[in-house]
């Protein structure tokens, strides 16, 4: 595990140093891997590659990246854990090799197989290839997206790295607000691929290669789907069907236990992270079972609504595992939050981010590889909004006289609406933020389309609020952008849109800056592409059953651990950030979104903001995610000096 970047520059003209660059490019990201650092130069060609480890696999310097072979040099980020089966096929071909280390036998993979050699992998990965003969640079990221990759391109200099704070080092990156990005994070609270925050740049999407010849010509193209494996399902739904349950969950336990066992390769001792949900409590109970004893951590609130550490300890006590716990208090809040910016590069609005840090830090007491059950709930049906959403649309489309009520609905705005609500109050469910819930009501009547009901459900900052604020906005994305399958059910639609954004670039983004902010190698055993490949065609039913969610993996489950310690509503890593906000930390928003600051930097506006924050300390029915979006947004711009 480790950290990569690397820049081209077509017009360089040794008008300025290019180690000395990289090196600074390379050194902002030492945290992701600080136990060895090296770099390649090409000076002819305005080439430079740069690589930080963090050492996890051969320890020795024989391990040191960027690494070469013949025409190949390689500057890798990630695990690829069947590296040994791999290089057993190698050595029977006559190949040699110096080190115990997978970047030797990805290099050499690419040298015998070029781009078919990815299908080899299985792991997480992202990576540069330069080819010396061709003057050819390649890139590729892993098939879900674990571990990340930037690109920047403009005016002949291309540039990437495993971290934006990277190109802030070079002279040539230009950083400039990308305003179709700051109303995606504003809706959504994070930036889903291929956008970034800055203009010109770019995330590599999962799954796919981009290649940059001696011409600038670039050409970027996937290697792996996981929407052909639900098109494959449907094919062969008779095929599933025909199968029991029980062998169906012989088949998913044998998957799951091969999957988790090579996450434990490794050359330093490897822990888990553990919430006693049903997703990590598998993978524990699973390995347990082989009798692999695991080091468990959990993060636990004082606000008992937030709280799921008790669960988690008696998991933990069940399984006989070395279990440590960390509750978490608004000070250690308060003291992570100005370390957001710097962890996570751009604006990134998942407040979970905060015991996500302290849960890695704690493990990184212990351990230098932690597992992390992510991925569960995007392939089993595991969140309530699913099936909600799904039952919706049945209700919505058997409402009488729907047109009259729309119609009636569009004649009061929301402005009056919540003043009508404000009256009658008392006699009235209570909302804390009814405006919001109104314009999606309105909204809602609209459309039976289930993704267009997702996108409102999930939404923080809406299409009125985006024009209230008066940002630039030059065409306005939602996530219809990124799936256009027809062909599936509610269900398995909204599984599949989240596994293409909400997993790869909320979770997947918040483990990664979270662990490799502490040195802590991150892993995720429900991301290998066998178990998603098999999950993804495993017909809809097996997920979602009378009701009950996982339910296939609860049976693999519940042979290891009793029910009962599992059978709860889920909860979720959610954090009390209203509490906080009200409490301790209400000076931090005073300080961000007062009208004098907001008006000044010009990007908001400041009307609109200072009447949020005035209801949202009146408890007036604001969101206050919204508010804490603008705040986090506020703070990333201040701490890279936009």
């Amino acid at each position: 595990m480790c950290r990569i970047v690397g820049f081209w520059d077509f017009n360089y003209k040794k008008d300025y140093d290019l180690e000395k660059i990289i090196t600074l490019m390379r050194d902002t990201l030492i945290h992701g891997g600080p136990d060895d650092a090296g770099n390649y130069l090409d000076i002819q060609t305005g080439l430079a590659l740069g690589h930080r480890r963090l050492s996890i696999l051969d320890l020795s310097p024989l391990g040191h990246q960027p690494m070469e072979f013949e025409n190949l040099v390689i500057t890798y980020n990630g695990e690829v854990y069947n590296f040994r089966e791999i290089r057993k096929e190698f050595e029977k071909e006559g190949y040699t090799f110096k080190s115990e280390s997978d970047t030797e036998v990805i290099l050499k993979a690419f040298h015998r197989w070029g781009f078919d050699a990815v299908h080899k992998f299985r792991g997480m990965f992202a990576f540069a290839i330069w080819d010396k003969t061709k003057k050819e640079l390649i890139l590729c990221r892993d098939r879900v997206g674990v571990k990340p990759l930037y690109y920047y391109y403009k005016d002949g200099f291309f540039a990437f790295a495993s971290e934006l704070k990277a190109f802030h080092l070079h002279p040539k990156f230009e950083k400039h607000i990308d305003y179709t990005a700051l109303t995606l994070f504003l809706q959504y609270s994070y930036i889903p691929a291929p956008y970034s925050i800055f203009q010109n740049t770019f995330k590599l999407k999962p799954g796919h290669f981009l290649v940059i010849n001696s011409k600038g010509e670039i050409k970027e193209f996937s290697y792996w789907k996981v929407e052909d494996y639900f098109l494959k399902g449907l094919e062969e739904r008779e095929r599933w069907l025909r199968k029991s349950e029980e062998e169906l969950a012989e088949e998913l336990e044998s998957i799951l236990t091969e999957s988790f066992k090579l996450r434990l390769v490794s050359d330093v001792p490897v822990g888990m992270f553990l919430s006693g949900g049903i997703d990590s409590s598998t993978v524990c109970a699973l390995l347990t079972k082989e009798g692999i004893k695991l080091k468990t951590f959990t993060i636990g609130f004082y606000e008992k609504c937030y709280d799921e550490a008790p669960y988690a300890k008696k998991i933990a006590e069940y399984l006989g595992t070395h279990h440590i716990e960390l509750y978490c208090t608004p000070k250690e809040a308060y003291e992570i939050i100005p370390r957001l910016p710097e962890l996570y590069d751009e604006p990134f609005g998942d407040s979970s981010a905060i015991p996500t840090f302290l849960v890695s830090k704690l493990a990184r007491e212990q351990v230098k590889v932690s597992l992390s059950a992510d991925g569960g709930d995007e392939q089993f049906c595991g969140y309530a909004r699913y099936w909600l959403i799904s039952e919706k649309i049945t209700k919505i489309s058997k409402i009488p006289f729907k047109s009259f009520l729309l119609n009636t609905l569009n004649l009061i705005n929301p402005d009056t609406a919540l003043k009508i609500y404000e009256t009658f109050k008392p006699i009235l469910p209570k909302y804390t933020n009814f405006r919001d819930k109104y314009i999606k009501l309105r909204q809602v009547l609209k459309s039976e389309n289930v993704i267009d009901q997702y996108d409102l459900a999930i939404k923080y900052f809406l299409q009125e609020d985006l024009k209230d604020l008066n940002i630039k906005i030059n065409k306005l994305k939602t996530l219809k952008d990124w799936l256009s399958l027809n062909e599936l059910d509610s269900l398995s639609t909204l599984m599949l849109l989240d596994l293409k954004t909400y997993l790869t670039d909320d979770i997947l983004v918040k483990v990664d800056r979270a662990t490799m902010g502490v040195s802590l190698e991150g892993r995720e055993p429900f991301l290998d592409h066998k178990i998603l490949e098999w999950t993804s065609q495993l017909p809809v039913e097996f997920k979602y059953k009378k009701g009950q969610s996982k339910y296939i993996l609860r049976k693999v489950l519940y042979k290891y651990i009793p029910q009962e310690l599992i059978d709860r509503p889920k909860q979720g890593f959610g954090v009390p950030i209203y509490e906080w906000f009200k409490g301790e930390l209400k000076e931090l928003y005073k300080q961000y979104l007062n009208r004098e600051r907001i008006k000044r930097e010009g990007i908001f506006n400041a009307d609109f903001v200072e009447s949020m924050l005035k209801s949202y300390v009146e408890d007036k029915g604001v969101n206050h995610n919204k508010l804490w979006l603008l705040f986090v947004f506020e703070i990333w711009k201040e701490k890279w000096k936009i």
